[in-house]
């Protein structure tokens, strides 16, 4: 069975979705010996590739996560008009963060100059470069990715 990010990069990729894999999958498609348990995209804000991703993204039935007792938890294409960062969840518990902008680094057209391509799942998708990985979490300053920026700096070298 194929694991959860794989089937979901695939259904973007297979409905043409403009989309950049960022985050912890992108620092171990680079060879970085890092574990992670969730998929991060950066994906691009035009209407049409709203469209294409509610859509691609309908079958995952994904839900909002940590959102506070009594609001909608749903996702769909009016949610991807009203927000742009969005922090989702499988039914099952796999976890998706779906960013229209990144910390430093800006949204998709100012990263996917920079991206590599790599083969996922099948696949040619755009993958986010080590020095913006490096570039966002600094900036994020989150415990967890300040905990990996020694691992990601050895990887880049």
């Amino acid at each position: 069975m194929q694991h959860f990010a794989e089937r979901i990069v695939s259904a973007l990729a297979e409905a043409q979705c403009q989309f950049v894999i960022v985050g912890g999958l992108s620092a171990v498609l680079h060879g970085a010996p890092i574990v992670t348990q969730d998929l991060d995209v950066c994906y691009r804000r035009t209407p049409e590739n709203l469209t294409r991703i509610a859509k691609a993204l309908a079958p995952f039935d994904l839900r909002l996560r940590d959102i506070p007792e009594g609001v909608p938890d749903t996702f769909d294409r009016r949610s991807l008009d009203f927000g742009t960062n969005f922090t989702l969840a499988l039914r099952d518990g796999e976890e998706f963060d779906l960013l229209g902008e990144m910390a430093a680094i800006g949204g998709y057209d100012a990263i996917i100059g920079r991206s590599a391509e790599m083969e996922v799942a099948g696949h040619l998708i755009a993958v986010l470069s080590l020095e913006d990985l490096i570039r966002t979490a600094r900036a994020a300053g989150r415990p967890k990715d300040l905990a990996a920026l020694p691992i990601l700096e050895a990887t880049l070298q």
